[in-house]
């Protein structure tokens, strides 16, 4: 069988970009604070992502709608709209991570599929099996902290499908729970759906050196005419005794192809790719290796030989947690 691939569109050109390059699933979210990519010039309007559904459709590709941020108290209505309006787009599923919200929508719109978003944080079969029995979620993107094996010893007892991410940026911190962002900015992607937003960046020339700052906090020093990498935290340069370095996390991307077999053997039902905020042309581009790689697995194939480096963080790519390979 064929794993599903699940692919971003923060774009509607991104959208038709990932349909035409093969995705079984496409996910995206509304021009505002109930997805947790909310940054200018990304997500749709509400006729843009009708009109997004129905262009994936008529190909056979489904859509899902990502509604994964936190409703803040007393406004619940928005959060409340932006499901009812993408139940009534026709979305195949909707991404919820909050509690309140899924309940909403597992009241108010009983027949709508529900997945129950990586920003949930649900990381273990007692958590995933209490969302599917309170709520009929019907799959999990688990966090990029777990396994392989973890992977599969959590399939092995629940009754719901797992989702996992393989390719693009890659996150330390289980998420949901991160926090940095939000102190060094005063954004956060849980409630406000930025991480490490532009607008909280700045670089400047200093002694010879590039350096990128977030929120005033200094992030990186690169020398005057290498690449200066963007300045996220958990991804930044620190001194924590004797060592200086990138403490918490290296500056490069996801990519798990070469575990997409033993994924399929952990009992994995979708595979996820992230990059809402990516081009067009960097979406198709990865789709149609994703596309491959997918089908040769099925197949019992050997993989594709991997074309992706030049698309990942700083031309470098580490397979996560998946091997627990990273410190």
């Amino acid at each position: 069988m064929v794993m599903e691939l699940v692919c971003p569109a923060g774009t509607p050109a991104a959208l038709r970009a990932a349909v035409e390059a093969g995705a079984h699933a496409v996910y995206c979210g509304f021009a505002d604070e109930t997805n947790a990519r909310n940054f200018p010039g990304l997500n749709f309007s509400r006729e843009e992502m009708a009109e997004g559904i129905a262009h994936a459709h008529v190909r056979g590709v489904k859509v899902l709608v990502a509604i994964n941020t936190f409703p803040r108290a007393g406004d619940e209505a928005i959060w409340h709209r932006a499901v009812a309006d993408a139940s009534h787009a026709g979305a195949d599923a909707l991404i919820l991570a909050d509690p309140g919200l899924l309940a909403h929508a597992a009241d108010r719109h009983p027949g709508q599929r529900l997945h129950l978003s990586v920003q949930a944080a649900a990381a273990n079969p007692d958590a995933i099996n209490l969302y599917a029995e309170a709520f009929g979620v019907r799959r999990v993107v688990l966090p990029r902290v777990l396994t392989v094996e973890e992977i599969a010893a959590i399939n092995r007892e629940i009754d719901v499908e797992t989702e996992v991410f393989v390719f693009g940026g890659l996150c330390v911190m289980a998420e949901g729970r991160c926090s940095l962002s939000s102190y060094a900015t005063g954004q956060s992607p849980n409630m406000n759906g930025v991480c490490s937003p532009a607008s909280h960046v700045a670089y400047s020339g200093e002694a010879g050196e590039t350096v990128a700052r977030l929120g005033g906090f200094t992030i990186h020093r690169t020398p005057k005419g290498q690449p200066a990498p963007y300045p996220t935290l958990c991804k930044g340069c620190f001194t924590s005794g004797e060592q200086t370095g990138h403490i918490f996390e290296d500056p490069v991307s996801l990519d798990a192809t070469r575990v997409i077999p033993a994924l399929a053997r952990a009992g994995v039902s979708a595979l996820k790719i992230e990059g809402r905020q990516r081009s067009r042309a960097y979406v198709a581009e990865v789709v149609r290796n994703f596309r491959a790689a997918v089908e040769a697995v099925a197949a019992g194939r050997p993989l594709p030989e991997a074309a992706l480096l030049g698309l990942t963080e700083g031309q470098a790519a580490t397979t996560g947690a998946y091997a627990k390979t990273w410190r």
